[in-house]
């Protein structure tokens, strides 16, 4: 099973900045850096997103909205039901962010590249991953007003605030901006993936850095820890047997199914974490690492479903409802799975 070498930098970042957090000075700046690092990732993703591509989507309705449902309705409810099992299991801290991770949008890349392997259909998993972050930004920090509340970090008019001018703002600029930079960020798409990654390790290091030094660190043990494994694997299963047998009773075929498996099942760490810097501020360290544990899961879990699905033999893709040439496409996943 597949270990994302991001995820192996992710947890270079933490162990840098539990042995050398930010102090004094240096926390400001990391904290600028941080904040300019965020609106700028926001800023390429609406760059990148293309609008055509969006409304072509928008005749495949049905699907979507079903992914959208399993995000931010299905992921949220089983959110909530897991606040029976704090003290128990969780603690209050890692419920808020188990929580978070049930309001964050789906992935793009990921989604695509396991519906690519499992022969299913690949244009509703792009549709379906971007509709999902576009949604996202908005949605989620409602969702945290409303789920959260204070205990989130604080979340507060300012909170929103901050969300308008370091998400939604950079995000619409850059929608608006690219008719005109959107060849550049197309000849240059791995440069600028470099810079992605890079800026969302400088947000999880200033996270955990505020984490060290507030000493939050203190309230996690490996026991509790062992716990929130054992409710995320929970979660991914409940998710992805419903978003399977739930497409078989909605009458999609075989394709569109494995689009919405793996586009309704998963969470966007790329999305995820620079959120959860505006959201929960100082305590945004412990809010990401359920996301985090998650999305290595997910990744590796989902793989193994992927290459079972593409051994599906030939008559079970000929005979499968609307398993149309338009929609069966044969292709090698995607380098990168991050979001």
């Amino acid at each position: 099973m597949p270990i994302d070498p991001y995820i192996v930098l992710l947890l270079g970042t933490v162990g840098l900045a539990a042995l050398l957090p930010a102090r004094g000075t240096a926390a400001d700046v990391a904290s600028g850096a941080s904040t300019t690092a965020i609106a700028f990732l926001f800023f390429l993703y609406g760059a990148r997103l293309s609008t055509r591509e969006a409304l072509d989507g928008l005749r495949h309705w049905r699907l979507h909205t079903t992914v959208l449902v399993c995000t931010f309705v299905l992921f949220p409810a089983f959110g909530l039901a897991a606040r029976a099992l704090v003290p128990t299991l969780l603690t209050h801290p890692l419920y808020q962010g188990l929580l978070f991770l049930t309001l964050v949008p789906s992935t793009i890349q990921s989604s695509i590249a396991f519906t690519s392997i499992a022969r299913g259909n690949v244009p509703a998993a792009i549709c379906a991953g971007s509709f999902s972050s576009l949604a996202g930004i908005l949605i989620t920090p409602l969702l945290a007003a409303a789920l959260l509340g204070n205990s989130g970090g604080g979340f507060s008019a300012d909170s929103l605030t901050k969300i308008v001018l370091q998400l939604l703002v950079p995000f619409l600029a850059g929608q608006l901006l690219r008719r005109w930079i959107g060849g550049f960020i197309t000849r240059h798409k791995k440069v600028l993936g470099l810079v992605d990654r890079g800026s969302i390790l400088l947000v999880v290091y200033t996270a955990f850095s505020e984490g060290m030094t507030q000493g939050i660190w203190h309230q996690v043990s490996l026991a509790r820890l062992g716990g929130l494994l054992v409710v995320e694997a929970a979660l991914l299963a409940a998710m992805l047997l419903l978003t399977w047998y739930g497409g078989k009773v909605l009458g999609f075929g075989r394709a569109d199914r494995i689009a919405i498996q793996f586009a309704g099942s998963k969470k966007s760490l790329a999305s995820g974490l620079p959120m959860a810097g505006v959201l929960f501020g100082a305590h945004a360290s412990l809010a990401v690492l359920p996301l985090m544990l998650f999305h290595q899961m997910q990744l590796m879990v989902c793989a193994v479903i992927a290459k079972r699905r593409a051994r599906d033999p030939q008559e079970v893709l000929d005979t499968a409802p609307g398993a149309s040439a338009a929609h069966v496409v044969q292709g090698q996943p995607q380098d990168r799975v991050l979001r």
